[in-house]
């Protein structure tokens, strides 16, 4: 597994948050719901578009208003509502399973005491749910009323710092990342960690697209290895095509 930068990630890092909030618009902040709201969002949120998930999670609130409720509720009752979103069956189990396994230990389903423990602890806790990993672990833990510091690393995310260099081009998997980079992330305050996952997604959204990157307006593009050798391979095509840029970025042949 590739380490965490011993020198200098946490700066470079920052660095990275400042020229992403330069360039975003203000972007919308992340509703801060309880504990097993957020859980049970970011379950149905795994692989799924936001808008596609938030609908799913509303329709559920609206048919099961309790807890208990949505726990006893019959999983193809479930499942019917949340088809559209990836993996609605074992999503509809997972989310059963998990919430019966809170109401045994907490009828309240009060997780509020989660705030009370080390964040490796209450990752770890919830690690333990049905369809809970490390991304609806740490997104319960710090989108939530806990406000946890823990980063959430989603796709569009690890993506990022992939190309950026901060984990290796293998690395797709939240659990992995989240031992490499927490690190360097060490003292940031949850909402800090929060703008610095909406700011790298937005990004993921708009301009880092999976296979349709822009590099050329990325206001990453200076420190992003990825866009880095692109522009080496542009650079080198033009060349051995004997083609070169103008000042104002409009190709001309190269002079004999």
């Amino acid at each position: 597994m590739q380490k965490a930068f011993d020198f200098g990630a946490g700066a470079e890092l920052a660095a990275m948050r400042d020229r992403l909030r330069q360039a975003a618009s203000p972007l919308p902040g992340i509703p801060r719901r309880a504990p097993v709201g957020q859980m049970v969002k970011s379950m149905l949120g795994c692989r799924t578009r936001d808008t596609v998930s938030l609908a799913a999670y509303n329709r559920l609130l609206v048919r099961y208003p309790g807890w208990s409720e949505l726990a006893a509720a019959p999983a193809k009752a479930v499942e019917a509502m949340i088809a559209d979103v990836t993996f609605p069956e074992s999503k509809a189990e997972q989310i059963a399973q998990a919430l019966q396994l809170i109401g045994k230990s907490h009828p309240d389903f009060d997780l509020s005491f989660l705030a009370q423990w080390p964040v490796e602890r209450a990752l770890a806790w919830l690690e333990e749910l049905p369809g809970v990993g490390r991304k609806v672990a740490a997104s319960t833990l710090n989108f939530s009323t806990l406000a946890m510091p823990a980063f959430v690393l989603d796709t569009h995310v690890l993506r990022i710092l992939r190309h950026c260099g901060f984990i290796s081009a293998k690395t797709d998997d939240a659990l992995p990342a989240y031992a490499i980079v927490m690190p360097a992330l060490a003292g940031w305050s949850a909402a800090e960690l929060a703008e610095f996952h909406v700011l790298l997604k937005h990004l993921g959204q708009s301009i880092c697209r999976k296979g349709r990157e822009n590099c050329t307006i990325c206001p990453l593009d200076r420190v992003c290895r990825e866009a880095l050798r692109k522009a080496r391979a542009a650079r080198s095509s033009n060349t051995e095509t004997g083609v070169s840029r103008s000042p104002a970025g409009r190709l001309r042949p190269r002079q004999a």
